[in-house]
């Protein structure tokens, strides 16, 4: 019953979350916006039973790129409680229910990772937004893992901070279990699975707290989009396991 009540409550705030973008964002500041949006994915949160920890220091402003893992359909959601940006998302996400609207009105920019062409196009959309002073969130593993490490990075996604001259603060997400301390696999979102068999493991599963641990920025210097996306995983990898 608990997990469905929960259920039950994310419908109900994603369907809030649906009409604040709708009708009170055009209206709204940049800035009043951006509380909102963290404010909603913290009672969300709250709503589902899943607790936060925040380490590190999240940007006080852009511009900088956000550089993840990437482990659940709810690292969107979480990172959005730690520090308000825009996404860059794999395009599937624009046609979930409700989640795509909400995520499309945040300001997500989509990405067709097999059509190399609008790779690139996203790749100056990045560093647009960045000339712009934003906060932009990239997941360069293209792909969610399984929780037990970080896997190689893509290094396309990077040269956005490149181009625009910016640095890259690397961010790590883990999911620890609130009885064993060990990794949580209840969020996990792997292979074939669908989103709605995710959600409710999510809901219905062993309480669960995410850790999000902030790096220290950093600028490319002399390196290659290559060499900094892997000095970036190394880092993250290290911050996924203090």
């Amino acid at each position: 019953m608990v997990g469905v009540w929960r259920a039950l409550c994310a419908v109900g705030l994603a369907l809030i979350g649906w009409c604040s973008i709708t009708f009170l964002f055009p209206r709204m500041t940049q800035a009043e916006r951006e509380a909102r949006v963290q404010r909603w994915a913290r009672d969300t949160m709250t709503a589902l039973g899943i607790g936060l920890v925040v380490r590190g220091t999240p940007p006080a402003g852009g511009p900088v790129l956000l550089v993840a893992n990437h482990l659940s359909w709810l690292d969107i959601l979480v990172i959005h409680a730690s520090r308000y940006c825009r996404f860059v998302s794999k395009a599937d996400v624009k046609r979930w229910p409700l989640i795509g609207p909400m995520a499309t009105g945040a300001g997500t920019l989509y990405i067709e990772r097999e059509n190399r062409r609008h790779v690139m196009n996203v790749v100056h959309q990045i560093a647009d937004s960045l000339r712009a002073g934003q906060i932009v969130a990239v997941f360069p593993e293209g792909t969610t893992g399984d929780g037990t490490g970080v896997l190689p990075f893509h290094a396309n996604l990077i040269q956005g901070a490149i181009s625009a001259d910016v640095p890259a603060q690397p961010l790590a997400l883990r999911f620890v279990d609130d009885a064993t301390g060990k990794d949580s696999n209840s969020p996990l979102y792997l292979g074939e699975e669908t989103l709605v068999a995710s959600v409710w493991r999510s809901v219905a599963g062993p309480p669960f707290t995410v850790v999000v641990s902030f790096g220290e920025p950093q600028r490319a210097g002399d390196r290659g989009r290559r060499e900094w996306a892997s000095d970036l995983r190394d880092e993250v990898e290290r911050l996924r396991g203090s």
